[in-house]
Order: structure tokens, then sequence, then C-alpha cells
């Protein structure tokens, strides 16, 4: 009997309004005041027109006035009209990660171009390009220029100021000769050593070979060209095994970024990602755009990463193992500046109060954030309908989700 009686009720109020509407309808087609819009134009009296207009407000007024009486008996004789209908959630304490998302480029320390220390020809390259070479290895050899020569005979009029030194020294030691024979003796003797020590070091300035292991990326310069030092570029040299990332962050997260702390790192272009570590954290503040260095190192196993690759990184700057996360779009904020959501009280089935709770929020991740104070473990907060109710106002619960 409730429900038809309802019905009956929703029925004359659709009666009511159409009454209300046609009522106005009329009124604005100029009924109940004796003229007609169309007359009261073609008069083109403006006095009588201003008139016209002045009854037509009073009784657009009227009618409004109507009508929020029959909505206001409307509600008065079905209480459920006036009931927001609400559905809820329980907040629950869950670990919070907050993420500080930058780009970055892939950047090597063992990316090396590499230049010749003795000028002459090329004579001998024994590397092309791809090749895997390991430290020390001989990768080219320059033209000497007849530093060998020289060096083989330095090497004999050194032996032989050993031999004049080492018999001088003898008799020195039996106090035969003078002091002075045995002094031009070892100088000359020493002058020789360093003279072939000069030579040799010289010699091997001929000798090019790899400072690090690493794959051969380019051979800039042919067999048989003229190079010079710091000028002729001859290799490029890169191992990709010790890979890092370089960013710049803000100045404000200098505290929150610090070494050791983990990264999502995505590179797009790929389409893979790797979890990794801060290596270094700089401690110099560019003044220009007042941020400081980072250096994230990835690992590298399948050679897949390459040097000035683009890389987001997600940096884990704050955590919180006991947040309360609530969505952002149900919280408000009132004429003093402070947030607040609606909580419920005094439930009685699927009934209840809503009121209102001021909050302070902290961070953001995605549609979510963080509560630091106003609400605790297991408060029933209002989700849909949040915007709709009032602190006190009896709500009705539709659906009550453990969790968001």
């Amino acid at each position: 009997m409730k429900l038809n009686w309802k019905n009956e009720n929703s029925i004359e109020m659709k009666k009511i309004y159409i009454i209300a509407i046609v009522s106005l309808i009329i009124t604005s087609c100029g009924g109940g005041s004796g003229t007609s819009i169309e007359s009261v134009l073609a008069s083109n009296d403006l006095k009588q027109i201003r008139q016209k207009k002045t009854a037509l407000d009073a009784q657009q007024k009227e009618i409004l006035d109507q009508l929020k009486q029959l909505e206001a008996k409307i509600k008065e004789l079905d209480p459920q009209e006036k009931i927001p209908l609400t559905t809820t959630f329980s907040a629950k304490e869950s670990l919070f990660l907050h993420y500080l998302e930058l780009q970055g480029n892939v950047s090597t320390k063992q990316n090396l171009v590499m230049y010749p220390e003795a000028a002459g020809i090329l004579s001998r390259v024994f590397v092309k390009e791809g090749d895997r070479v390991k430290k020390g290895q001989l990768l080219a050899r320059i033209d000497d220029g007849g530093l060998a020569q020289q060096l083989a005979q330095v090497e004999v009029q050194a032996q032989l100021a050993k031999t004049t030194f080492e018999r001088q020294k003898r008799l020195w030691d039996q106090k035969i000769g003078s002091e002075i024979q045995y002094l031009e003796a070892k100088t000359n003797y020493e002058s020789q050593k360093n003279a072939v020590d000069q030579i040799k070091k010289q010699l091997s300035k001929t000798s090019v070979t790899a400072p690090f292991s690493g794959v051969i990326d380019d051979v800039i310069t042919e067999q048989g060209s003229v190079v010079s030092p710091g000028q002729s570029q001859l290799f490029r040299l890169v191992n990709l095994s010790e890979m890092y990332i370089e960013t710049d962050v803000p100045e404000r997260y200098i505290t929150d970024v610090t070494p050791g702390k983990d990264v999502q790192v995505e590179f797009p272009v790929l389409g893979e990602s790797v979890n990794a570590k801060i290596r270094q954290a700089g401690n110099f503040i560019n003044p220009a755009n007042r941020t400081f260095k980072v250096e994230v190192a990835v690992p590298n196993k399948d050679n897949f990463i390459k040097p000035n690759l683009t890389a987001k990184l997600k940096i884990n700057d704050y955590t919180n193992e006991k947040a309360i996360l609530i969505p952002q779009s149900i919280i408000s904020e009132n004429a003093e500046g402070q947030q607040y959501v609606y909580t419920v009280t005094d439930k009685s089935e699927n009934k209840a109060k809503a009121k209102r709770v001021i909050i302070v929020t902290g961070k953001t991740q995605g549609d979510y954030i963080e509560v630091l104070s106003g609400l605790e473990n297991g408060n029933e907060i209002i989700d849909e309908g949040a915007r709709s109710v009032k602190d006190g106002q009896e709500i009705k619960i539709l659906i009550n989700n453990e969790s968001r």
C-alpha cells in the first residue's frame, strides 16, 4: 500500500508541475491581463509595454513562490525525498609510496674517443668496429720515426757505461784510483740509463692500447693516415656494462632524494623498465636552475641500453607504512581554506548522520591523497554524495565498501 501511495503522490506531483507550467505559458502569452502580447507590441506604446512587463514579472514571481510551496509540501508528505542517498567506504591504514617523476639521459663514464700521444703515420690498425677488446690490448701502432734504432744505440752506450762504472767501483772499493774517476763513471752510467728510459717512454707512445675493456664502436682514422697528438681522433671505445642515468632534481627534494633510495626506471623506446637505486647525489646546487645532480646506476646485462637514451625516473622520495588514503574528489574546502570530508555517525541499519571532519592532507599519488590528521583507521567516510550533504544531516547508505 505504501508503494501505491508513493506512486499516486508522484502522479499528483507531476500534475501540479504541469498545471504550473501551463499557467506560466498562459501568463507569458498575455492570459489574465486582458491584453495580448501581440497587441501590446503592435501599439508601439512604451508606457503600455513597460506596464505589461511589470505585470508579467509579478505573475512569474507568484508562480515561482507557489512552486517552492509545492516542493516543500512534497518533501513533508514524503520524508524520503529529503534524505540524500550516499555510498561509504572504510578508512584503512596502508603502505604509501610517493614517487618523484623526472626525466634523464643514459650515460657511461667509459665512453672514450682516443687520441694519439705521438705524431707520425698510423702504420698499423689491429682492430675493426664491433671488436671487443680488453684493457691494455694493442689497438694500433704509429711509425716511431727511427726511435727503435736510437734506443738500440743508447742501450749499447748504457751497457758500456755500466761496465765502466762497475770496474771503477771495484777499484775504488780497494782504494785504487781517484774519487773523481769513480764519480765520473757513476754519473755517465746514470745519464745513459736515464736516456734509455726516456726513449723507451717516447717509443711506448707509438703503441695505442685500450685504457679499459669494451667495444670498438668506431674506427675514426684509417691505417696510413698522418696523426698528431690532441688533434687526430683514432677510435671510440665504449663499455656498456657500467651505465648510469643522470638527472637534475629540484633543490626542495635535497633531504628526500639521497643515495640508496629506490628508483623505477622506464625506457619508453625499449618498452622496458628496471629497478635501480640512487648511486650518487650531488652536493652542489646549480644557481641557474636551483637543481642538483643525481646518478642512478642501471644494470645492462644484454647491452640493450645505449648512451644518451631517454629514461623516465620514479624516485621513491617518501614512504609511510601506515597511511590513510582517500580520493581527492570527496574533499571540500571551507571559507577559511580548511579541507574537510564527511564521516558517518549514529549509524542504524542503512541510515546514519553525516559529520563534517576537518583534515590535514599530505602528498598525492594519482587520484588519491594522504591524510595526515583528522581521520583514524576504521572511520566510515562518505564517498558518492559527499558534496550534496550537510553537517548533521540524515543520510541513507546504499553501499558500504570496506575500502577504496
